[in-house]
């Protein structure tokens, strides 16, 4: 198995298991890609600058509707070039998580921009639990809970452990609506019902709250209580 793909699988990896991104296809070179991207709907591609006979640069050359592009390279001298096509973000091999998940959130903040989609109480996200895609409605997601590898998502109804981070899910999240109050704990703002020093009350639920924290919600909670 050679470097690029094993870079490719890592990549994919990566995608599938953040909670934001739905892997629709994954190909060897440009001119499978040229024909995926015609006959599917995408929003991103992560595309690797040096491929056989198309280079990323020639695929997007030749692309009408261009979807957001993050460039993957293990070479830095592209990067200048990679900017002209207005790309997201360009990653150096091998790719760290940390540079993937900055990546992503701005391409997620981007498409928001450009659709308009404003977060509302209809509004969702979609997680992998067990195997399958979830719908979570963000006016139902009460807390956010660190379980080593996984993070567990208390709804109104249930509960999912999903293999992700919390940096992942605090930056995924509108931060005027969810705030990091804890290294193990995310929480809705909306369902805070009281607080002290040491604890935040959701009904009949108690959460730790960091001592350097509780500025930080006071704040967000008199911000929520104004918008």
């Amino acid at each position: 198995m050679d470097d690029s793909t094993l870079q490719r699988l890592s990549i994919v990896k990566l995608i599938e298991n953040h909670p934001s991104l739905d892997l629709v296809a994954e190909y060897n070179n440009a001119i499978e890609a040229k024909m995926g991207l015609a006959t599917n709907e995408i929003d991103l591609v992560f595309l690797d600058i040096e491929m056989p006979i198309l280079s990323g640069f020639d695929l997007l050359d030749d692309l009408t509707n261009k979807p957001q592009i993050i460039f993957v390279t293990g070479k830095t001298k592209y990067a200048f070039k990679a900017f002209d096509y207005d790309a997201v973000d360009y990653l150096r091999k091998p790719i760290s998580k940390d540079r993937f998940l900055n990546a992503v959130h701005k391409a997620i903040t981007n498409y928001k921009l450009k659709n308009d989609d404003g977060f509302d109480d209809e509004d969702f996200i979609f997680v992998k639990s067990n195997l399958k895609k979830r719908k979570v409605f963000l006016n139902e997601l009460r807390y956010i809970e660190a379980l080593g590898d996984y993070v567990k998502l208390v709804t109104e109804h249930d509960a999912l452990v999903v293999l992700s981070t919390m940096k992942a899910f605090e930056k995924l999240l509108p931060s005027d609506r969810f705030l990091r109050i804890h290294k193990s704990y995310i929480v809705n703002l909306e369902k805070v019902e009281k607080y002290n020093s040491k604890i935040i009350e959701l009904d009949t639920e108690q959460l730790p709250l960091s001592r350097n924290r509780k500025t930080d919600l006071v704040e967000a909670l008199a911000a929520n209580m104004r918008a």
